[in-house]
């Protein structure tokens, strides 16, 4: 027993200290997504340490490195929580009317194409937006085009294909490829009926694993070009779509330090979307940052539609300012954005690196 607590506490504590290592090889970014396992471990595991303690040295120490990073982990996650107290707002007279969105990786070899028409039939969002959608996707959401006459197409086959589709008016809307000329994110300024105008931004860059990118430098550094694009926009804006990564992450606080938005789900739950098909692996990669202007109704997720996320849905107004939302907004620190640049640099050099040269 005294054995397997030694092995699994150090296991524990082994892949909660990877992340702060600043190396972005896979091992170590990927760890971050689990600190919500670690932590549902890393409890049983301190109490089978009390258990049996007694003058093993060894103990004391994996004991006490343990309750460190328990305390840690918990205080990083009870943010995610609805425990955790984040402002309410007055909606006042100017306000827009209630937005809806709908946003899922739909998964590209998922031809179970009804179950997600059928959701946006029933649901009726006025934006809905998915990633991994190829050219067989394309043809099935032909049918919701009458009641979405407005949209971007980027048909891909290579997992990154994303098509948005709204009601709203597109007053301009732009496909960008920051890092990479077959990773794109889609930009449009939209317009409500009663005339409230806002940013909409959808983002899908490669995971760092061991079967895709060996490291994140080109999600980092396409995630950064998008919240250095936004930063300094006077227009509301909302950023939305698979980020392959975690809310807590370090790229994910350094994007919401970068592009001055607000992390959607700060005091409305985990809201965990990947993997649907195995509920204790599961975590939020599907997140949602918007400007203090824009205020968050509800932020749920909806269930399968045969993906391996599962769809996440948010309604949202735009009103005025509000300090008290404002207060939300985390700021860049000294060199940070020395960083910033350095991590879009690198993303956008690793595609060129990774880039097959012609022949001939």
């Amino acid at each position: 027993m005294l054995i397997f607590y030694i092995v699994v506490s150090s296991i524990l504590i082994i892949l909660s200290v990877l992340p702060f290592i600043q190396s972005q090889h896979w091992i170590f970014r990927v760890a971050e997504f689990v600190k919500l396992q670690l932590l549902v471990f890393q409890v049983p595991a301190l109490a089978l340490g009390f258990y049996l303690v007694g003058d093993d040295p060894w103990i004391w120490w994996l004991q006490g490195i343990q309750i460190t990073l328990v305390v840690y982990h918990s205080y990083i996650l009870i943010r995610y929580t609805k425990f955790w107290r984040r402002e309410t707002y007055q909606k006042g007279e100017d306000a827009s009317d209630s937005i809806k969105v709908i946003s899922c990786n739909v998964l590209q070899f998922n031809t179970a194409y009804n179950r997600f028409i059928e959701l946006i039939q029933k649901e009726r969002p006025h934006i809905f937006l998915t990633m991994e959608s190829d050219a067989g996707w394309e043809r099935a959401l032909r049918v919701l085009e009458k009641d979405y006459p407005n949209y971007e197409k980027v048909t891909l086959d290579n997992t990154y294909g994303m098509h948005f589709y709204t009601n709203l008016k597109i007053n301009k809307s732009q496909v960008h490829y920051f890092v990479a000329d077959d990773i794109p994110s889609i930009e449009a300024e939209l317009e409500t009926p009663d005339g409230h105008r806002f940013v909409f931004f959808a983002v899908h860059p490669p995971p760092p694993s061991p079967t895709e990118e060996e490291n994140s430098k080109e999600r980092d550094g396409d995630l950064l070009s998008v919240a250095k694009r936004v930063r300094d926009y006077k227009m509301p804006v909302v950023v939305t779509g698979d980020f392959n990564n975690v809310a807590w992450a370090k790229t994910s606080l350094l994007f919401k330090k970068t592009s001055k938005l607000i992390d959607a789900r700060i005091g409305r739950g985990i809201l965990s979307t990947f993997h649907a098909n195995y509920w204790f692996f599961r975590v939020p990669l599907d997140l949602l940052f918007h400007s203090p202007t824009v205020f968050i109704d509800k932020l749920f997720i909806y269930p399968s539609v045969g993906s391996d996320h599962f769809p996440m849905g948010c309604s949202f107004f735009i009103d005025r300012y509000s300090e008290e939302q404002a207060e939300a907004i985390e700021h860049l620190e000294a060199g940070d954005m020395a960083d910033v640049k350095e991590m879009i640099a690198a993303g956008k050099e690793e595609e060129s690196d990774n880039r097959v040269p012609d022949e001939g």
